[in-house]
């Protein structure tokens, strides 16, 4: 199979000229050899743009050698004129045979002044898949250059033909990267944040429409997810629905910051709150409060809803359980006395970001669904955690995004932490993120990191949730632009930067893989891991 670049083409989901072009990617990516490399312009941050490698041209083939064949495409209906074949678009036409010519020359000027002297043969073709040539002779091309409808099923071997494979040579690396510098695929590091959540948002998405086809009575479906499989845009769905409907939904969650990041973004009639806080909220409007100033508050807020026998103000027709994997089995019971007798449940969960080493709840009856692929992270972020997890079924890449690999850098005393996680903070910025796209993910919770204390990471104020919350109930941070935060709150939650650091443990056990899932997988776009140096080789190893 050839290797095609950019790669997540796969995921396009694009439309009219560009879904053929797609098509026309798996017929050259399966039908060329692997020493061939497929250059193109359909990609998914430029399909809203235009879709041309460069020019007219819409692929450029290249041999192990150096030597390149560039492939116009031409779907549709084609015009054969008295100046040759032509293409018809509003208000104007096109002849083929001048803008194949024109792309080549502009192209080939740069390519010879890129390869400094060298020049390697440049050939071109048009591939019209949809159009038979009646008259080849007068197209204006040549005729063994074109591949029409009745030879389409032939293109890679004519493709071979045209450009046999030669020995490898030292021109070739020179043409692949000219190619890739003429992509240009996204202009900065801001347009492939935005196109990369439209594409993960889209991708995801899939778990929340087919998952809510489900019917089974009592409805009790549990939904096992990894990270990035769209659990979260399934549960925004589901309250949605109900609201929509007429019906009272709760959504109920472990961790404050995600419960505060779901109350923004959920539909206005849903009920959002972590378990505590649904017990607080049930115990005032009995009257009560609790004190939190008691060693075991929560343990108290937790017992009171054991015993709770609600209201009918807090009977829900919804409940949507999210990081089930954090619960306990006293909890599963309360919460399903406050659904209405005819109310459906769905529990999600995933058992890698179980960090509290909690034992899994047993849900007797329900129907269970498995959703196995990452949309959030690069591929390049999944590999290095299938290094390290070794599983027997490994982490499954959905997103469209590769990835330039996961950074390492490596510290051996508190000061030299500090230094690393600066060094760290320059590389994102240096990569072309922006403060807001950042976030420090500490391996330590607040109560052990040594950045608790900090509001400052050398000239980098930084924005650090302060244990307080407002009159409205929101979080309080500090004043700085650039958010840090541990693992464990971090959770739910997701980047395009992340730099994840005080990675250290005594040794690679469960919990430790699972936080390191937990931190890595919140990263969409790059990650930069600070470890201690004791720790590094379980990353830097090469794969058995």
């Amino acid at each position: 199979m050839a290797r095609v670049h950019p790669d997540g083409w796969r995921q396009v989901g694009a439309t009219g000229a560009a879904a053929r072009e797609v098509e026309t990617l798996e017929r050259l990516a399966t039908g060329l050899p692997d020493a061939y490399t497929v250059y193109h312009g359909v990609h998914w941050s430029r399909v809203r743009h235009g879709h041309a490698l460069v020019g007219e041209i819409d692929f450029a083939v290249m041999e192990p050698g150096g030597n390149v064949l560039l492939i116009e495409q031409k779907s549709g209906f084609l015009e054969e004129t008295a100046d040759g074949l032509a293409k018809a678009y509003p208000g104007r036409e096109k002849r083929v045979a001048v803008q194949m010519a024109r792309s080549a020359d502009a192209l080939r000027t740069r390519l010879y002044a890129a390869c400094q002297g060298e020049r390697p043969a440049l050939d071109s073709l048009l591939y019209c898949p949809d159009y038979t040539v009646r008259s080849p002779g007068t197209a204006g091309i040549d005729p063994a250059r074109i591949v029409d409808a009745r030879r389409r099923e032939h293109l890679a071997e004519i493709i071979r033909t045209i450009l046999p494979a030669a020995e490898p040579a030292p021109l070739a690396e020179r043409v692949h990267r000219f190619l890739r510098d003429e992509l240009e695929l996204v202009p900065d590091v801001d347009a492939a944040i935005g196109h990369g959540e439209r594409v993960y948002t889209r991708l995801a998405g899939g778990l929340a429409e087919w998952a809510r086809r489900i019917d089974c009575q009592p409805f009790r479906l549990r939904v096992t997810g990894t990270a990035g499989s769209g659990k979260t845009q399934l549960a925004l769905a589901v309250l949605g629905d109900a609201v929509a409907a007429g019906r009272r939904p709760l959504y109920v969650c472990y961790n404050r910051p995600l419960a505060d990041h779901i109350a923004l973004i959920a539909p206005a009639g849903a009920t959002v709150a972590t378990y505590h806080q649904l017990g607080d909220r049930m115990l005032r409007a009995q009257g009560g409060a609790p004190d939190f100033g008691h060693p075991d508050a929560f343990r108290r807020l937790e017992a009171f809803l054991a015993d709770c026998r609600p209201h009918p103000d807090w009977l829900f027709d919804e409940l949507v359980v999210d990081e089930g994997q954090d619960f306990q089995p006293a909890w599963r019971d309360s919460l399903l006395r406050l659904l209405r007798p005819e109310g459906r449940a769905w529990w999600l969960e995933d058992p890698m970001q179980n960090l509290y080493g909690r034992p899994p709840v047993e849900l007797p009856g329900w129907v269970g669904l498995h959703a196995d692929t990452n949309y959030r992270t690069p591929r390049a972020i999944l590999d290095q955690l299938n290094r390290l997890l070794r599983p027997q079924y490994p982490l499954q890449a959905g997103s469209p995004l590769a990835g330039d690999g996961v950074e390492i850098l490596t510290y051996a005393s508190a000061s030299g932490l500090m230094e690393r996680t600066k060094t760290a903070v320059t590389r994102g910025l240096g990569a072309g993120f922006r403060k807001e796209a950042m976030a420090i993910v500490t391996f330590r919770g607040r109560e052990h990191s040594l950045f608790t204390p900090l509001d400052h990471l050398g000239p980098h104020a930084l924005k650090a949730f302060s244990n307080r919350y407002d009159l409205f109930g929101s979080p309080v941070y500090s004043d700085g632009d650039l958010l840090i935060d541990s693992v464990y709150r971090f959770k739910g939650r997701s980047a395009p930067c992340v730099l994840f650091t005080e990675i250290d443990f005594d040794e690679m056990d469960a919990r430790s893989l699972r936080k390191l899932f937990v931190g890595m997988t919140r990263a969409t776009m790059k990650l930069v891991l600070v470890m201690h140096e004791r720790v590094a080789h379980h990353f830097l190893q090469e794969p058995a």
